[in-house]
C-alpha cells in the first residue's frame, strides 16, 4: 500500500469532533478506513474557548479513528469556521520580466503569494487567497492562464480572512494533541468538495452547511468560488429554543428535535403529543408536536433569511450571476424534517439535500453517506491532494513482539576438588647401630642432668 495515498481530516465542530482516515481506491473513489467521533467540549460557535477540553476531545476522536482503522495518525487537515470569518474581493497583478516565455505555475504562485502578503486589519490573517478569472495583457475572462504568453498577468481573488488568535488557538490544540497541522481549510469549501458536482459549480450553486454552532455558505458560479460567509447560528440555537420554550433539559430538547422535530408546523396535527419523563419522580410532561414545530420553524426561518441575504449580497438577482442549480443543503441541520421545503418557500430556489456518497467507494457504510460527515469527507479529500504521509499502518510501526526467552536449564558442572596431598618427606632410614648410639647418648645426657639437679639441691 502506498503510504502517500492516506489522508486524514479533522472536523472540529461545535457539537462534535470527527477524525476520518481515507484513501483513494483503484477507481479513484474515497475509501474510508476509520472514523472517530467525540463530543466537542471547549468549542463555541466554531471558535475554541477552552484549550484543555478541546485537546481532550481531539485526542478521543483520534484514538477511536486509529483503533478502527489500524493506522497511526501523523498529521491532519483541519476545517475552520466561526463568526470571525469574513471574505473580501481583491484584484492584483504581476509584470513578467520574460514575456517571450509561456506563463507557468511559478507565475501564478508568485501572484498568489503577493496577495497573501496583503495587509489586513489588526489581528486578522488570510486563510485562503482563491484566484477567480485571470486577465492577460488586457484579455479578460481567462480561467486557465498557464501555457499562454503575456507580459502582465492580472487576477481577481476571493480572500477569506479570520482572526489570527482563533487560528493560532486551533493550531495549538492540534499540536498539543500530538499531531502536525498540514492544512487549514474553510469548512464550507471542504463540504463543497464532498457534495457538489462540477456541473452544479458551473451552473451556479449555493451550498448551505447547517452545523451545530454555525451555518456556512459557499457560492459558486462558472466553476469558481464567488462568495463565502459564516452565520453564527446553527442547530444548537434551535435546541436552546426548544429547551426554553418547553421547559425541559437540553438532552431531552435535542432528542425531541432529532426524532419529532419539523421545520413545517402545518405537517403536524393538533392532537399529536409526546410525553417526556419527569425529573426525579415528577409527573411526565406532555408536549404538542405542533408547538414544537412552531418553535423550530421560527428559528430556521431566521437562519435561512440571513443566508439568503448573503446570497443576494453576492448578486444572485443579476442575470449573469443567477444560480441556476439553486441551493444544496448539507450538515447535521439539513436532516431536519421538511427543511428542504421551507428553504424553497423562503428563497424560491430549487433545493436538494447534499450527500457525500458521490465520492465514496461503494462499500462505504450508510452512516458515512450522511450529510453529517460532508465536511469530514471534504477534509480527507483535501488531505489526499496534499500528498502527505498522514497515517502509517500500525503493522509497519510495531517493533517485533518480545519473544518469551526460555532460559536454558542450568548445566550443573561438577567441580572436582582434587585432594590436596601433603608432601610427606621420607624419614631418613637410620641404621641400627646409629640408633643404639643415640639411645646411649640420650641416657648419658639424662644422667648428667639428674646429677646436676642433685648437686644444686645440696
Amino acid at each position: 500500500m502506498n503510504k502517500e495515498s492516506i489522508g486524514v481530516g479533522l472536523d472540529i465542530g461545535t457539537t462534535k469532533i470527527v477524525a476520518m482516515i481515507g484513501k483513494k481506491n483503484e477507481y479513484g473513489k474515497l475509501e474510508i478506513l476509520g472514523v472517530g467521533k467525540s463530543k466537542s467540549l471547549g468549542v463555541h460557535r466554531g471558535v475554541v474557548n477552552n484549550i484543555t477540553q478541546t485537546i481532550q476531545s481531539i485526542q478521543q476522536a483520534i484514538l477511536e479513528a486509529e483503533n478502527n482503522s489500524g493506522y497511526k495518525i501523523n498529521d491532519v487537515v483541519v476545517g475552520i469556521a466561526g463568526q470571525h470569518i469574513r471574505s473580501i474581493q481583491h484584484s492584483d497583478y504581476i509584470s513578467r520580466k520574460k514575456p517571450e516565455e509561456v506563463i507557468g505555475d511559478y507565475d501564478i504562485e508568485q501572484l498568489t503569494c503577493q496577495v497573501q502578503n496583503l495587509s489586513m486589519l489588526p489581528g486578522e490573517e488570510i486563510i485562503h487567497a482563491l484566484p477567480q478569472e485571470f486577465k492577460i495583457d488586457g484579455q479578460s475572462e481567462i480561467l486557465e492562464p498557464v501555457g499562454m504568453y503575456g507580459a502582465r498577468v492580472e487576477s481577481s481573488f476571493h480572500i477569506v480572512v479570520g482572526q489570527a488568535a482563533s487560528i493560532r488557538n486551533l493550531g495549538r490544540c492540534v499540536k498539543n494533541a500530538g499531531l502536525e497541522l498540514t492544512g487549514l481549510t474553510l469548512e464550507p469549501l471542504a463540504s463543497s468538495d464532498a457534495v457538489l458536482s462540477e456541473e452544479e459549480k458551473e451552473a451556479g450553486v449555493a451550498l448551505i452547511d447547517i452545523g451545530g454552532g454555525t451555518t456556512d455558505l459557499a457560492v459558486f458560479k462558472n466553476g469558481v468560488i464567488r462568495h463565502t460567509a459564516v452565520i453564527p447560528f446553527g442547530g444548537n440555537v434551535i435546541t436552546e429554543d426548544i429547551k426554553e420554550g418547553c421547559s425541559i433539559i437540553e438532552k431531552q430538547a435535542e432528542l425531541l428535535k432529532t426524532r419529532f422535530g419539523s421545520a413545517w408546523p402545518g405537517e403536524n396535527k393538533d392532537n399529536e403529543i409526546v410525553s417526556i419523563p419527569g425529573l426525579r419522580g415528577r409527573e411526565p410532561k406532555e408536549i404538542s408536536l405542533k408547538n414544537l414545530s412552531k418553535i423550530i420553524h421560527a428559528r430556521v426561518v431566521e437562519i435561512i433569511e440571513q443566508v439568503y441575504a448573503e446570497i443576494k449580497l453576492y448578486g444572485h438577482d443579476e442575470s449573469k450571476k443567477k444560480l441556476i442549480a439553486g441551493i444544496v443543503l448539507t450538515g447535521g441541520g439539513s436532516q431536519l424534517q421538511h427543511i428542504k421545503q421551507l428553504v424553497e418557500y423562503i428563497t424560491g430556489m430549487d433545493t436538494r439535500i447534499g450527500y457525500p456518497n458521490e465520492h465514496l467507494a461503494g462499500n462505504s457504510s450508510e452512516e458515512l453517506s450522511s450529510p453529517l460527515y460532508a465536511t469530514s469527507v471534504g477534509l480527507v479529500m483535501e488531505s489526499l491532494r496534499n500528498q502527505t504521509n498522514s497515517a502509517t499502518p500500525f503493522v509497519e510501526m510495531k517493533t517485533p513482539e518480545p519473544v518469551a526467552v526460555i532460559a536454558p536449564e542450568p548445566v550443573i558442572v561438577e567441580k572436582v576438588i582434587e585432594p590436596v596431598v601433603e608432601e610427606v618427606k621420607p624419614t631418613p632410614t637410620v641404621s641400627k647401630e646409629t640408633q643404639e648410639r643415640k639411645k646411649k647418648y640420650d641416657f648419658n645426657n639424662l644422667l648428667g642432668k639428674i646429677k646436676e639437679f642433685l648437686d644444686n639441691v645440696e
